[in-house]
């Protein structure tokens, strides 16, 4: 059984998600063994606790630079024994002394179809911003590996939702949360636990069939 360790910054929705579809059995190989938050009194601290599962708080703002943070995460994933990590809403880029510590066991979701609105800058809220001042008909939500650089890991499932007359950048987001991010990352992380992606010349395989 693989442990799961999710990173997490605010309310943890996309952590909410991976909860019930592990109650429901539906992440196989592996268990949310840890979660570890960048932010004191962050909601998804109660969503863990709620869970039963265990929970770690090392605020970004006690540590002098990113490295130093990313430094502190690396030893933590260490502590717990972590096979696969999840970034779900974790507001804080990581050093490359964690991706390069665990290439290809690093999970992230963008909430676009990268690679548009995907790099530096494009988060939360603004991607679908952009997404909706370009005159999209599709947008969607992206599950990747991460590396060094932003939103540039191989990637691993892709989802899309229709783009409606009259959406705002929070009606598109809620229908790309409830569409695509909660149902793929939780089948990501159970293709991953189950040894079902394949990475061949930086680029992630699926096998559906398994």
């Amino acid at each position: 059984m693989k442990n799961i360790v999710v990173l997490v910054s605010g309310g943890g929705t996309n952590l909410q998600a991976l909860i019930d579809a592990e109650k429901r059995g539906e992440i196989k190989g592996g268990k949310i063994s840890c979660v570890i938050s960048s932010k004191e009194g962050a909601y998804a601290l109660e969503r863990a606790a709620n869970a039963g599962i265990p929970s770690v708080t090392l605020p970004r703002k006690n540590y002098a630079d990113s490295k130093a943070y990313s430094e502190a995460i690396l030893a933590e994933l260490k502590k717990q024994r972590a096979d696969l990590i999840i970034l779900a809403g974790f507001m804080t880029i990581l050093d490359k002394c964690v991706t390069e510590a665990y290439p290809y066991q690093i999970i992230n979701v963008h909430p676009a179809l990268i690679p548009s609105f995907c790099g530096e800058g494009y988060y939360g809220i603004k991607v679908h911003e952009k997404a909706l001042e370009y005159g999209v008909k599709v947008s969607g939500a992206t599950i990747h590996f991460v590396n060094e650089q932003a939103d540039a890991g191989a990637i691993i499932l892709q989802g899309t939702v229709a783009v409606e007359n009259g959406d705002t950048p929070e009606i598109l987001q809620r229908r790309i949360m409830e569409n695509v991010e909660w149902k793929l990352l939780p089948k990501a992380a159970s293709l991953f636990c189950e040894g079902r992606i394949t990475i061949k010349d930086g680029k992630a395989y699926v096998d559906y069939e398994g």
